[in-house]
């Protein structure tokens, strides 16, 4: 049966140093804080790419989530992958396939985020297998 959670996160992004890459790739360190049905902290890496034509880049992320989930409790890992066309955005963010641990293993599922009026939230439809 899948699952609807909700609510906001804080999200810390920190540049990297960018050894030998190309000037044109960034690389950032990411520290969140979940609030509402997820409530934990995430750490992770996000690597960017901006281009020559404005509204036009495109972003992947790794970030490992820690904390609770309706009441279970362990850790998942979500992928990102996110371009921008022009200023037309398009974002995919899944959990990895059989990252969780806990409380949620097998969870399954895609997070929708949200940013409105300077403020982050998140839409999290999934399934944890095995879920009683």
């Amino acid at each position: 049966m899948t699952k609807h959670a909700s609510g906001t996160f804080d999200v810390k992004l920190t540049p990297q140093p960018a050894e030998g890459e190309s000037p044109a790739v960034g690389r950032m360190s990411i520290d969140k804080q979940f609030h509402g049905d997820l409530e934990g902290t995430s750490k992770g890496q996000m690597l960017a790419a901006m281009t020559g034509v404005k509204g036009s880049a495109g972003y992947v992320a790794i970030e490992q989530v820690t904390g609770t989930l309706h009441g279970r409790s362990g850790a998942f890992v979500l992928q990102h992958s996110g371009t921008m066309t022009r200023g037309a955005p398009q974002l995919i963010v899944s959990v990895v396939p059989d990252s969780g641990t806990g409380e949620l293993a097998g969870l399954a599922g895609t997070m929708t985020i949200v940013i409105a009026d300077g403020k982050h939230s998140y839409d999290f439809e999934y399934t944890v297998a095995n879920a009683g």
